[in-house]
């Protein structure tokens, strides 16, 4: 059987420079901000806040390495990565929300904003960005039988701790990160027009998730900036996901089918038509060129980079 795809780096080399650029005028102004205020720079700043988007399948994880990677060993940043994975609500909780709308399939299972614990997130991030001592969630995708529960916090590791470095950059990584919500007129008019998965669902489930967006800005407002892996095509996501479970079957002997993985893409696939094309114009209202949007083609390289 052929092999995966080849993993090329093309996109880091394009967001290292958009980081650094970001982050050294983030400590311009924190450092004229500490010098009227207190007559000279104390030293302490605020950690650098990046959020990173990407459909499934784009190469995200793989960014999201290199990115990490290298502002630690090439910058001296003592960098964190986490995902909005990890604050999906626990078991018990996602069932509770699933039976109290059981009509309607967005969230019957994990993966739709609505099914994140916002406020956890929300308290995690200010922990961080305030340089106090705070254990990182985690979250297992594969408890009961795949449907998911939250790790116990005895097994959480912790940062900002004695002894331990301070965190001075954070990336916040998801399908949904940056995702803000729409008027009711705009859901109402993508839901009466062209799409593949939207008329799928109620308009009303639709306006339920776009009501939970508002639990998110909170996380939204924390970002000095923002990386956008975007696609020339949404709809290459389906392919890009059955390229993965090829390759799970062929390491693991075992992956999902192609049906499978259209029911699966399916259940995230309402976000992608209806925050795409807000996102592509920019996530900040007043944050000028503090947005990188990369826009990749089939084979996941990058063809175009813009910044907002």
């Amino acid at each position: 059987m052929a092999s995966g795809p080849e993993i090329v780096d093309d996109k880091s080399p394009i967001c290292i420079p958009f980081i650094l650029a970001r982050l050294k005028e983030q400590q311009r102004v924190q450092q004229l901000n500490q010098q009227q205020h207190l007559g000279s720079d104390t030293g302490n700043r605020r950690p650098f806040v990046i959020g990173l988007n990407g459909v499934q399948g784009v190469g995200k994880t793989t960014l999201v390495a290199a990115l990490a990677k290298t502002l630690q060993s090439e910058y001296g940043l003592e960098t964190l990565v986490v995902s909005i994975d990890d604050f999906y609500l626990p078991h018990a909780e996602q069932k509770e929300l699933a039976a109290a709308q059981p009509d309607n399939k967005l969230v019957a299972c994990r993966g739709e904003p609505g099914t994140h614990d916002m406020k956890l997130a929300s308290a995690f991030l200010e922990a961080v960005t305030q340089g106090r001592p705070v254990k990182i969630p985690q979250y297992d995708k594969s408890a009961y039988a795949g449907e998911g529960d939250r790790v116990p916090e005895s097994h959480w590791l912790g940062v900002n701790g004695p002894g331990q470095r301070k965190v001075e950059a954070v990336i916040v990584e998801g399908w949904c990160v940056g995702f803000r919500p729409l008027s009711p007129m705009a859901i109402t008019a993508q839901w009466m027009g062209p799409s593949r998965t939207l008329q799928q669902h109620d308009l009303q489930h639709l306006e339920f998730v776009n009501w939970q967006l508002e639990s998110y800005e909170p996380i939204t407002a924390m970002f000095d900036a923002f990386i956008h892996l975007d696609a020339e095509d949404l709809e290459w996501v389906y392919d890009w996901r059955l390229e993965q479970e090829v390759n799970l079957i062929r390491e693991r002997g075992s992956g999902m089918t192609r049906e499978q993985v259209v029911k699966f893409v399916d259940a995230y696939y309402p976000g992608y038509e209806l925050y795409a094309p807000s996102l592509r114009q920019g996530v900040f209202a007043d944050k000028l060129s503090c947005h990188l949007r990369l826009v990749v083609s089939k084979d996941r390289r990058v063809k175009e980079s813009f910044i907002i």
